[in-house]
Formats: C-alpha cells, sequence, structure tokens
C-alpha cells in the first residue's frame, strides 16, 4: 500500500468507481436510447427499463452516501475522543465536521496544537492538511 501524505491521501474505490460507475452509466444511456427509439411501439416496456435503470443508479448513489456518512460521523467521534484522550477537554463545537475530518491526518504529537489553530484561524479543511508536519495515515476509508 502507498504511502499516504497530503499529495496522496484520496481514496478511489476501483469497484464502485471504475466499475459499478461505469456500467450504471451505460446502462443509463443504453435505456434511455431504447426509451427514445421505441416511444411509440414498446413504450411501456422502455418506461420499465429507464425507471429500474434510474432506480438502481439512486440506489447505487445513496448506498455509497450512507456509508460516506457514517464513516464521518465515526471520524468525528474518534477525533473527539482521541482529542479527549490527549488534551481532557472535548473539541471545540466551532470546528466543522469537514476540519475534524482533515485533522485525522495529524499526528498525536501535534493533533492538539493542530486543532488550536485550526479554531483560532478558521482554516479550511485543506489547509489543516496541507499544515500537518508527520502524516497519520488512514486506510481504513470506504
Amino acid at each position: 500500500m502507498n504511502q499516504q501524505n497530503y499529495q496522496h491521501h484520496r481514496k478511489i474505490d476501483p469497484l464502485f468507481h471504475g466499475v459499478i460507475a461505469l456500467l450504471s452509466l451505460i446502462t443509463l444511456i443504453f435505456s434511455i436510447m431504447f426509451f427514445v427509439q421505441n416511444l411509440g411501439s414498446q413504450w411501456l416496456l422502455s418506461l420499465v427499463l429507464l425507471l429500474t435503470t434510474v432506480t438502481l443508479v439512486f440506489l447505487a448513489l445513496m448506498v455509497r452516501g450512507y456509508a460516506l456518512k457514517l464513516q464521518d460521523r465515526i471520524i468525528r467521534t474518534e477525533e473527539n475522543f482521541r482529542y479527549y484522550r490527549l488534551t481532557g477537554k472535548l473539541l471545540d463545537s466551532k470546528l466543522s465536521l469537514k476540519q475534524v475530518i482533515a485533522l485525522r491526518f495529524a499526528d498525536d504529537e501535534e493533533f492538539p496544537e493542530l486543532v488550536a489553530k485550526a479554531v483560532s484561524e478558521n482554516l479550511s479543511p485543506d489547509d489543516i492538511k496541507q499544515a500537518v508536519q508527520k502524516w497519520r495515515a488512514d486506510h481504513h476509508r470506504v
């Protein structure tokens, strides 16, 4: 597995992004073409096929979205606990979820200072990631 750092930390899921998304797009395009070509003769069949395809595309996107939302909630809880463990305090409520998610890459040694800096300077998630000196990899993302 590649070492994570600021330049190399985003995760692409080959099965979802490469296969499922591509096949969904191709199926959607073909079902639209089939619907347009069969408006006069087999309009009911083509409508059912189109609606089924659209439903499956939305279902795939929703399932992926649910997993990402759950992951974000878990990260927020983990980072809040980590900050409590290191400082005896809870994370500042001024931090947005995206800021907390970006802070997860900071090592324990720099985490409390980076939290304080993120709150006082209202750093963007990208600025937080760039400020991390000792990168803490996260290989368990969805």
